[in-house]
């Protein structure tokens, strides 16, 4: 149904602009001379402002700092020694038990049907015309 009303509107949009009238109408806009731009006034040169000088820095007076404190040095505290730690020994891994093999029973004797080959289309033998 919603293509059946684009192609109705598709097709009335068609046939508006393939009216005659709408034809000569924009041959008609398109053959006229477009107006020539109004003329703007030109921009007035306004005055560059003259700025005053900068003014000087003022020098500053060096301050008299003192030197910094010397940091007195403290003892190093000694470490005691701590014995070595011991891990226990790491657990045996246990040993997997083995799976006991299968006996499949031998196949039956009723075979599966044969899956007949699909046909081939057979080919044109190449052409060989002498000119």
């Amino acid at each position: 149904m919603a293509s059946g009303k684009s192609f109705i509107i598709a097709f009335l949009l068609a046939l508006t602009f393939s009216s005659m009238s709408l034809t000569i109408a924009a041959r008609h806009l398109l053959q006229t001379t477009t107006p020539a731009a109004p003329s703007l006034p030109g921009i007035p040169i306004l005055p560059k402002p003259t700025l005053p000088p900068m003014p000087s820095i003022p020098t500053l007076p060096q301050a008299n700092v003192p030197p910094f404190p010397t940091i007195p040095s403290l003892p190093q505290p000694t470490l005691p020694s701590l014995p070595k730690p011991t891990l226990p020994p790491l657990p045996s891994i246990p040993t997997i038990p083995t799976v006991p093999q299968v006996n499949l029973p031998p196949l039956s004797a009723t075979s599966f049907p044969n899956i007949p080959s699909i046909p081939t289309i057979p080919s044109m033998p190449p052409s060989t015309s002498s000119p």
